[in-house]
């Protein structure tokens, strides 16, 4: 069973900015509709109704691709499955939802990879810390969920990351607890290794000394016993000599590893054979924001088949290479670009300073002028102060 974003049925909300879509396509009985983000800072919100799909008792398959054309910054880039009835013109972070799943990226720290169920009205994340994909090109993120509650991540065809509900989310409390009552035995041996007791000690081993005279040393011919005394040779270590005697060390016969507290059952545990099964899926949703607009969702797929979903990627990277050829050819114009602005600003902004030195200029000839005069009058003044002092006088 395949969703689709067909155009029908796609709605945007009115309070938020609608995502803009590109382009609808009928290949491998898939309708698909590329949507692309197109304002800055603004949140986003579309969804699409699509066929009832259930997986009780089947597998469910959730996957789609982005393409980060812009330099992201922060944002989200992940979609979601709604159950029961939506309201699709008010749709937005508060409606529930059924799944989410896909990446988030803030900065170079955040770089998540979010897979989030609801469980009984309750959002639970998954306990792992995935990572997602940062770069421009096109990536398929794929999530099954099987009826053992087990699922995979798989990141373009790659499996990313694998396990199970009952482990990887706390949704249900643990089948295993660790029994806090329990103690050690005391009779309990935790040395793996213990000194022979048939081991002896050589006869003599405690005679043997540490340094003994050097046999290849040779008396001086200038020594004289009579003014230097007796001569003796130096003392070299002795090779014999193997330090204190210890046993030797063997396995203990009676080593049980080191004590761990045991796993008992949880009373607390009550299993949900339908833990896996989500209610009926009846929308397709994207609700992200963007500090930079530019992301492209693509091919979203709803479906029990994973080699389906496996077979779809492998068509769409039929043209990587070409995708990757025109990004970098894009690349090199977008630096091209930006270069040209660069340098247009630095002439502008050499183009001012030189402006401003001229203005800079007239005014310093202007003050220096100013300055002149003052100082003349004042001189002036100082004369005519005197010359009517010495009237007076």
């Amino acid at each position: 069973m395949v969703g689709n974003l067909g155009g029908s049925n796609l709605t945007g909300k009115g309070l938020k900015e609608r995502l803009a879509p590109l382009s609808t396509q009928q290949e491998s009985g898939m309708e698909t509709l590329m949507t692309k983000t197109s304002s800055d800072a603004k949140h986003f919100a579309i969804s699409a109704k699509i066929p009832e799909f259930s997986n009780k008792n089947r597998t469910l398959v959730l996957q789609y691709s982005i393409r980060f054309e812009q330099e992201i910054e922060c944002g989200g880039g992940y979609i979601k499955l709604l159950s029961g009835f939506v309201n699709q013109k008010k749709f937005g972070g508060d409606t529930p939802y059924s799944i989410m799943f896909g990446p988030d990226l803030c900065g170079t720290d955040t770089k998540k990879l979010h897979v989030i169920l609801s469980y009984q009205g309750q959002n639970y994340p998954i306990k792992k810390d995935l990572q997602c994909e940062t770069d421009k090109m096109t990536h398929f993120y794929t999530f099954i969920l099987r009826p053992d509650a087990t699922y995979s991540v798989l990141v373009d065809n790659r499996e990313r990351d694998s396990g199970s509900m009952y482990t990887d989310w706390d949704i249900l409390p643990p089948r295993k607890i660790k029994d806090v009552k329990a103690k050690k035995p005391a009779d309990w041996d935790e040395k793996e290794y213990i000194d022979d007791p048939n081991d002896i000690k050589p006869e003599g081993y405690d005679s043997i000394p540490k340094e003994i005279p050097d046999p290849n040393a040779k008396k001086p011919e200038s020594w004289d016993e009579e003014e230097d005394g007796l001569w003796k040779p130096p003392k070299v270590p002795n090779p014999a000599y193997k330090g204190p005697w210890k046993r030797k060390r063997i396995k203990n016969p009676n080593y049980k590893g080191k004590w761990k507290t045991p796993w008992i059952d949880n009373p607390e545990f009550e299993d949900d054979p339908d833990l896996y099964v989500l209610k009926p899926i009846k929308y397709v949703g994207i609700e992200v924001w963007q500090v930079k607009a530019g992301s492209v969702f693509d091919n979203i797929l709803i479906c029990d088949d994973p080699e389906y979903a496996k077979q779809v990627v492998d068509e769409v990277f039929a043209n990587r290479e070409a995708e990757k050829e025109a990004f970098e050819e894009a690349e090199k114009v977008r630096k091209a670009q930006e270069e040209e602005e660069a340098q247009r600003a630095r002439e502008e902004g050499e183009r001012r300073r030189r402006e401003r030195g001229h203005d800079r200029g007239r005014r310093d000839r202007y003050r220096d002028k100013y300055r002149r005069r003052y100082d003349r009058d004042w001189d002036d003044y100082h004369v005519s102060i005197n010359i009517r002092s010495r009237l007076i006088s």
